[in-house]
């Protein structure tokens, strides 16, 4: 102890050098690409950044909080009431996209697990909808979305006859359902490609060993299969979360290719925050309002990790 006591500040400095020369062009990045533009956005929050301040910039006049008042706490605030639309549908939007590519995921990965013929085939087909940009799968759902020559209602009401008339998918509740299912068939692929190398680490001795115990295949799904898939789900969830909360291009291009209003039951968050900055050309309270999704995305991924270092040690 006493030897360790009297080696000199610089140890590790020396010792580990190499190690952060190859940090520093990595750690110099995240600053200049990540940190700096967060402090420019905190500060923007704060001053009254509008199409009358813009040509002053960062020497627009200080509001202080008055941006974060009429986002959070001022009741005639137009901007509050759109705050609060775009908060639930981003809530439902990404508790429901989640869950549906992980569910689809899971359930392709399952069938390609198995053995057959042209399966390598059908993987590389599974993955044409991950290919496609987003904005190109805004694009073409917002077409397939059209009330009377869309392709969905035609499958469901002239071919299937599921439906009595044609309803209107791109206006009124139906809305969170028309960018609900684009974007879980934009990134389901992803989580079927993850499960399914999750899947083939798996040992089969360990289903037949189940099976000897006379545990049909949805137990061993239960008691083998998704224990031991958790890391990867786990991680899907993460992923979904931030992918999802942070959604952006189908939404904005499959209503009037960037240009139009997803209207009440479409709007999320960064639609609500784009418009705010850059339609209304309010910056100062689109900042304050990305500010506020921050604060609240990291404590939504601490707490995730809180439940994902438990679930770790259980295993």
């Amino acid at each position: 102890m006493a030897i360790a006591n009297q080696r000199p500040r610089n140890y590790y400095y020396k010792k580990y050098r190499i190690a952060y020369a190859f940090i520093a062009p990595t750690l110099i990045g995240m600053i200049v690409m990540h940190f700096i533009p967060i402090l420019q956005g905190i500060y923007m929050s704060f001053l009254s950044l509008n199409n009358y301040t813009l040509s002053q910039y960062l020497g627009a006049p200080m509001v202080w909080f008055q941006n974060y008042y009429d986002v959070l706490l001022n009741p005639s605030s137009p901007i509050r009431i759109g705050l609060l639309q775009s908060v639930r549908n981003t809530i439902i939007y990404t508790v429901l996209v989640t869950t549906g590519q992980i569910g689809l995921g899971m359930i392709v990965a399952l069938m390609l697990n198995l053995e057959f013929p042209g399966r390598s085939f059908v993987r590389t087909l599974f993955l044409f909808s991950w290919i496609v940009p987003t904005y190109v799968t805004g694009i073409l759902w917002g077409f397939m979305w059209q009330q009377s020559i869309g392709i969905i209602n035609i499958i469901l009401v002239d071919w299937l006859h599921l439906l009595p008339t044609k309803p209107f998918w791109l206006v009124g509740p139906n809305t969170i359902w028309a960018i609900i299912v684009p974007t879980i068939w934009r990134y389901w692929p992803m989580s079927m490609i993850m499960l399914l190398a999750g899947l083939q680490n798996i040992s089969a001795e360990l289903y037949d060993a189940v099976k000897i115990d006379g545990a049909n295949r949805w137990t061993s799904f239960w008691k083998i299969t998704w224990p031991l898939l958790r890391p990867v789900w786990m991680i899907q969830v993460l992923f979904g979360m931030i992918y999802n909360v942070y959604s952006f291009n189908i939404v904005i291009m499959m209503f009037g290719n960037g240009a139009g209003f997803p209207g009440e039951w479409g709007d999320l968050m960064m639609t609500n925050i784009f418009r705010n900055s850059f339609m209304r050309w309010d910056f100062g309270v689109g900042a304050a309002t990305s500010v506020i999704l921050l604060m609240f995305m990291i404590m939504a991924v601490n707490i995730w990790f809180r439940f994902y270092k438990k679930a770790e040690e259980s295993v």
